[in-house]
């Protein structure tokens, strides 16, 4: 197949590669700092909106800048040292002039700043929710692949790196390069062989900039995938501490935390050379060119028919020029670590979407769903096939147990189901629908996965059912609870439904937490229930708790369960059995087992290790 499950090349071409191999990518930047701009700005249209009054704005304070030394110069030649002698009037005039001007400047630079700080935030703030939910809209397989800490480190430090830009950064670009076209054009007028001068002096600045911008910009790029490894080892050492410290992982994990803080260490160092190169030089050539133009200016002024004021404005302008091109270096170092950032946000929004949600999306019938799968093979974009034509029909109001080895195919199936992700080839129909033309929310209405860890958001009991439907109400979660027999349950837990869980559920047994899954699947109401066998790895107590709301949540549901234990499979109605991603047997468990094939082997093995204690997947 050309592409995998649909989904079309990126911007870059590199529609062949996985998203780890664009989001986790270790190398720099592999197109130009000019080209990642156009880019970022087509990503970010609304960063044009406004912008010509902001623009205009920073002219007019870079062109009240350079009335300054004109005045000067006027009050000199004309108010001071003319044939006149001293005019009071004229320099009390020209003076009010340049206090006028600086007010001016100031409001005018202020202004332009608020503006752009104002569309900035909005349009990063933008920026920041389109990858977000660009992120959630990756399939499992995406997220799979890639590291957590490396997704947050997208959406928070790399646009982070944006946002210093955009708020100093590029008022200093409009501004300053302003000033220095300007002043160019009044040092012409006064003076064009000391002008060109001047500028000779700095044309080898020129070269050495781009030379420097290159390096600059691949080094800060890796410094944006160190900064993102090393957020993905902390996010690991984490969430992973109750496991770290159980084996007594501390000094591995602190190694490899240790040995990613110390590369991100190091290529920090290697991209500061750059800038620590760039000031010193700039620095130079600017007091070079300002002793030659005075010394030259002063030599030469008679023979240049330049008068005493002129030469003070040129000198001043000359100074003027300086102020920019010295604040480039700083300028520069913030633009290419900007770039870099947008350069890897780049890459996550151009990681293509596999589910693709129908602009006008039909709606599933209400109650039980039956299933059809046709033809339906399916690959994790690179990867092999994990599903090879698989082809079945549930009926309606029918509980499944699905069974095989891990690896078999048994999850994957249940995430086309949900639309988790769409097959290669083939059609899945829920409710004798094409699941690709439902709309999004009739789907998360009427079909839901409760997996064999129930997610909990850090927040109480009584929300976090209540996340089963948008409109559940307290009443709701009540009514789950008594429905699926749990009162007694609540009634032991400290706070009862307000009983705040904590991060992930964790202040929860994992019973617990499923116990409060299953509710929020309750609220929910679904038509078709997925279910991640939960009773494998819980005391007898929650099991019984747990198998006892299970029987009221499938009733009067299509029910298919990823069966760890085949008593699930012993009290389903059809059973499905999968091999190496093909489905291989299919029928009640009274069936199967007496039909010689990989099921009754299951079963054989199950039934020996439940006889000797050791059953339990």
């Amino acid at each position: 197949m050309s592409t995998v499950n649909g989904s079309e090349p990126t911007l870059l071409g590199d529609g062949d590669r996985s998203a780890a191999s664009l989001i986790d990518d270790d190398s720099g930047p592999e197109i130009g700092a000019w080209q990642v701009l156009r880019r970022g700005v087509a990503a970010s249209p609304e960063l044009k909106a406004g912008l010509f009054f902001t623009v205009a704005l920073a002219v007019l304070a870079a062109a009240g800048r350079l009335v300054i030394p004109i005045l000067v110069q006027q009050i000199l030649d004309k108010g001071i040292l003319g044939s006149d002698g001293y005019q009071a009037g004229f320099v009390g005039k020209a003076a009010v002039g340049a206090i006028v001007m600086v007010v001016v400047i100031a409001i005018a630079s202020r202004s332009a700043l608020i503006r752009l700080v104002t569309m900035t935030e909005t349009v990063l703030l933008e920026l920041r929710v389109r990858v977000f939910e660009h992120i959630h809209k990756l399939s499992l397989a995406d997220h799979s692949e890639s590291r957590k800490g490396v997704l947050v480190a997208r959406v928070t430090s790399d646009i982070e790196t944006l946002v210093r830009f955009t708020q100093w950064g590029m008022i200093s670009w409009i501004i300053d390069t302003a000033i220095i076209v300007g002043t160019i054009a009044v040092m012409l007028a006064y003076s064009w062989q000391l002008t060109l001068i001047a500028l000779a002096v700095h044309l080898p600045l020129i070269s050495f900039l781009r030379w420097v911008q290159s390096r600059q910009f691949v080094a800060y790029g890796l410094v944006r995938t160190r900064v993102a490894e090393t957020l993905g080892h902390v996010s690991e050492a984490v969430t992973g501490a109750p496991v770290i410290r159980a084996y007594g992982y501390d000094e591995v994990v602190r190694d490899r935390l240790d040995d990613s803080i110390d590369r991100q260490y190091d290529q920090q160092l290697r991209s500061q050379v750059w800038f620590a190169c760039l000031l010193p030089v700039v620095d130079f050539v600017s007091s070079v060119s300002l002793a030659v133009s005075m010394g030259l200016g002063v030599w030469w002024r008679a023979d240049l028919g330049i008068e005493v004021g002129e030469l003070v404005a040129f000198i001043f302008l000359v100074n003027l020029l300086l102020q920019p091109i010295t604040q480039l270096g700083e300028v520069l170092d913030q633009t290419q670590t900007a770039l870099a950032g947008w350069w890897k946000i780049l890459r996550v929004l151009e990681v293509p979407i596999d589910v693709v949600e129908p602009e006008d999306g039909v709606e599933l019938p209400r109650g039980p769903l039956g299933i059809e799968l046709e033809g339906v093979s399916f690959a994790y974009r690179t990867g092999p096939l994990v599903l090879r034509d698989i082809s079945l029909a549930i009926p309606a109001e029918t509980a499944v147990a699905v069974v095989g080895e891990t690896g078999s195919g048994k999850t994957t199936t249940a995430r086309l189901f949900t639309r988790l992700a769409d097959p290669g080839e083939g059609v899945v129909r829920i409710g004798g629908i094409d699941i690709r033309e439902v709309s999004p929310e009739s789907r998360h209405r009427s079909i839901r996965m409760v997996p064999q860890d129930g997610f909990l958001f850090d927040t109480t009991i009584r929300e976090n059912i209540c996340f089963g439907r948008d409109d559940a109400t307290s009443a709701d979660a009540e009514q789950a609870i008594d429905e699926l027999g749990l009162r007694e349950w609540v009634a032991s837990l400290p706070d009862g439904l307000d009983t705040v869980v904590g991060e992930r559920g964790g202040r929860l047994s994992v019973g617990e937490r499923q116990l409060v899954a299953l509710a929020r699947a309750q609220v929910a109401d679904p038509g078709l229930l997925l279910l991640d066998e939960a009773t494998s790895s819980v005391d007898p107590e929650t099991e019984e708790a747990i198998s006892a709301a299970l029987g009221q949540l499938s009733a009067g549901r299509t029910t298919i369960s990823i069966a760890h234990r085949l008593s699930t499979a012993e009290r389903a109605d059809l059973v499905l059995v999968f091999d190496a991603g093909e489905l291989v047997q299919q029928g009640p468990h009274a069936e199967l087992v007496d039909v010689p094939g990989i099921y009754q082997d299951l079963y054989e093995s199950w039934i020996g290790n439940t006889r000797s204690g050791t059953a339990g997947v």
